[in-house]
């Protein structure tokens, strides 16, 4: 079977971002494969390095899997109410409910696993290329670290801690949650604070990558 390019390969042939000084390539054999593309500079293919590839699974993997986990618990907790399920809704909404807060969990962990043990010392190197090292030279980008990197690194711990209190009331509890009112909604309280304390320091974490990031 021959494998042909696509439609669009004339145009892309000659495709340029003058910009960037990148190129597409739009090699025959590439389509065979159709889930690779290449973008070259300089001859050579455009990949994460190492340090990008772990950023990318403290900041993407992670955080993706913590949002929906986030967003399913949400919604099954505060909708887990008597007069708004059936005995068999309750049972699949516990059991999505469950997998929805460990997942949540989960993910917290691995993010700030990753970023204390991985990232950050990357970051705080000693070497003047560091990201710390550049923030901390300019007074104008020094208060990036001072404060804003002590608060991510500290508050970013509360995350995980919290998820895993509502993971194990959940596990705990099960169907039984629903008869619990006080209990659901303290559960709801601090599964919120979770979510909020790990925007935070997600928040942070974007802002200080933008000023310098980990390279």
């Amino acid at each position: 079977m021959r494998c042909e390019p696509p439609a669009t390969d004339n145009r892309l042939r000659h495709f340029v971002w003058a910009a960037h000084g990148l190129q597409a390539i739009p090699d025959p054999a590439v389509f065979c494969a159709p889930t690779q593309w290449y973008l070259m500079k300089g001859g050579d293919t455009v990949s994460l390095s190492n340090r990008e590839t772990w950023t990318l699974i403290h900041g993407m993997i992670f955080g993706v899997v913590f949002l929906l986990g986030f967003a399913g618990g949400l919604e099954g907790l505060y909708s887990l109410r008597p007069r708004l399920l059936t005995t068999a809704g309750v049972r699949d909404r516990v059991l999505r409910l469950k997998i929805g807060v460990v997942a949540m969990a989960v993910a917290a962990w691995g993010t700030v696993i990753t970023g204390t043990w991985v990232i950050y010392p990357w970051y705080r190197a000693k070497a003047p290329e560091s990201a710390k090292s550049i923030l901390v030279a300019d007074p104008a980008t020094a208060q990036w670290h001072s404060f804003g990197m002590e608060w991510k690194e500290n508050i970013a711990w509360i995350s995980p801690i919290l998820a895993t209190v509502v993971a194990f009331v959940i596990m705990y509890y099960g169907v039984r949650l629903i008869k619990h009112e006080r209990a659901r909604k303290a559960t709801l309280v601090l599964f919120v604070l979770a979510f909020a304390m790990a925007a935070v320091a997600g928040g942070l974490g974007a802002l200080i990558t933008k000023t310098s990031p980990v390279l």
